[in-house]
């Protein structure tokens, strides 16, 4: 609950209040590009990692159509984050250092390395050209996928608000299964279903270990997980598993003998993916609005005598 919506915030059925019952913390002030950025990098650094298994496979149509994925999702990918910046030039600016310790830094030259890569290996599938230069972008382009899936996790792990640095130790697992779960679902549109199977193992595979550490993470948050389960958030929540379970199910029965239905259910768990994406920004939105989410674990802690405080007895 926030104070945004009228409600008294409470922690633990116990209510909790703020000075003035403003909210402790300020919310995230990102706008819709960032969630959808979340979504986007973690499909093309899958992506890339799709197309070089597949390459290793002898299927050139899936790694083909899969780099094509991959090097689109990392060329939308930085006009988000420009257009929630305000201006090109921030975004360069962010890239006049590399700082280990910041994620946003190690991202920013993670997504620019990786959309190079992803452009050259594209380039030279559906024309020939740089074979020498190809032969160095398509190992780097996969393997930089890795991090690009879920160093966005990390990023917003690495903050204050309740609903996601709680969940730190399960958020880079439920983002990287939603990654592959884009990659394959992609993949299924784009290609044809004799080409497909990889993807669809991909896909149904990751539908579960999605479904799975979601679970988990919202199992070991407890109290934390209100967010995720109200609101927006709840109704996202709610949309992304009937997306994923339609998906799923529609793959597995008709997914290797029409093209037609499998690329409707790769739309689905797209959907669902997405939805999963901007379920953790609202939650985490709704999070740091909720003084019960802040104040309460602090005054729970003290009162189990954890912590310092005046209320410690």
């Amino acid at each position: 609950m926030s104070v945004d919506d009228g409600r008294a915030a409470t922690w633990e059925g116990n209510p909790v209040r703020s000075y003035h019952e403003q909210p402790v913390l300020k919310k995230p002030i990102w706008t819709w590009e960032i969630p959808t950025y979340f979504f986007t990098g973690g499909l093309g650094g899958a992506s890339a990692g799709l197309a070089q298994l597949a390459e290793l496979q002898g299927n050139g149509v899936l790694a083909r159509r899969a780099w094509t994925t991959a090097a689109a999702a990392a060329a939308v990918s930085p006009t988000l984050l420009i257009s929630d910046l305000g201006r090109p030039k921030r975004f360069l600016n962010m890239l006049r250092m590399f700082k280990v310790s910041s994620p946003m830094s190690v991202g920013s030259w993670i997504l620019v390395a990786a959309g190079t890569c992803n452009a050259t290996v594209t380039l030279n599938a559906w024309t020939g050209a740089l074979p020498r230069l190809r032969q160095i972008a398509a190992p780097a382009g996969a393997l930089l996928g890795l991090p690009m899936s879920t160093y966005t996790a990390a990023l917003v792990a690495n903050t204050a608000v309740p609903a996601w640095h709680e969940a730190r130790r399960e958020l880079p697992f439920v983002f990287a299964s939603g990654a592959a779960l884009s990659a394959g679902a992609a993949a299924l549109i784009t290609t044809p279903p004799a080409y497909a199977a990889p993807a669809r193992r991909l896909a149904l595979g990751a539908v579960v270990c999605e479904m799975v550490s979601s679970m988990m993470m919202e199992h070991r948050l407890g109290e934390h997980a209100r967010p995720y389960k109200e609101g927006l958030a709840g109704k996202l929540g709610w949309a992304r598993r009937l997306s994923m379970v339609a998906g799923a199910a529609m793959l597995h029965r008709r997914g290797e003998s029409s093209h037609l239905a499998a690329a409707g259910a790769g739309s689905m768990l797209l959907a669902g993916a997405l939805a999963k994406r901007w379920q953790v920004f609202r939650a985490g939105v709704q999070s740091a609005t909720d003084p019960g989410n802040v104040i309460g674990p602090q005054r729970a802690a003290v009162e189990r005598g954890e912590g310092h405080g005046a209320v410690r007895r």
